[in-house]
């Protein structure tokens, strides 16, 4: 069983930021807006400290999920979140190969409501970034040519938008103990 950081916790970490220039705080892990303070947290980030940049490592599918979540894209642009999510791949199949049936479907439909809001666009001030990270023992090609490509197919097929793509090569290594 995976601990949540309590709400004692996240005051400390309240009183850290309010104490010490941070000028970007990332929340990640799996889905961040699933923690119970998730919204509380972030709110009282801007409302009391100086952070600049509040970064939320989100999973796409969470924004369709469940109707408790359907707001968060208008939740972060009322915050200012810098949006980055992980999109396996600008295609359906290989990104439902690697992360389940649906997947590419319920993420794109996400990235329509960031685009809805205002996230990625030119003018915008909201950012929203991708994370292609592919699944394999491989590295991932130059991520220019990658990120041109995304770019491209995303807005041709599904007219979305975002701001830059970041390639990772993160090695789960028990995923290949066998």
């Amino acid at each position: 069983r995976k601990e949540m950081m309590d709400r004692p916790t996240l005051e400390a970490c309240l009183n850290v930021m309010r104490d010490h220039k941070i000028e970007t705080v990332d929340l990640t892990g799996g889905a961040p807006e699933m923690h119970p303070e998730f919204r509380w947290f972030v709110a009282q980030i801007r409302k009391t400290t100086s952070v600049e940049e509040i970064i939320v490592r989100s999973n796409l599918t969470i924004i369709m999920a469940n109707k408790k979540y359907h707001d968060l894209p208008d939740f972060f642009k009322q915050h200012q979140v810098h949006v980055i999510s992980s999109l396996p791949f600008y295609k359906r199949n290989k990104t439902d190969r690697q992360r389940g049936s649906g997947v590419f479907d319920k993420s794109i439909a996400a990235l329509k409501k960031l685009n809805a809001v205002g996230y990625g666009q030119a003018e915008s001030s909201l950012k929203l970034d991708l994370v292609y990270n592919p699944s394999g023992a491989f590295l991932p090609g130059d991520q220019a040519a990658l990120e041109s490509d995304f770019k491209k197919a995303l807005k041709e097929d599904f007219d979305i938008v975002f701001n830059q793509l970041f390639t990772i090569t993160n090695l789960p290594i028990s995923r290949f103990l066998d």
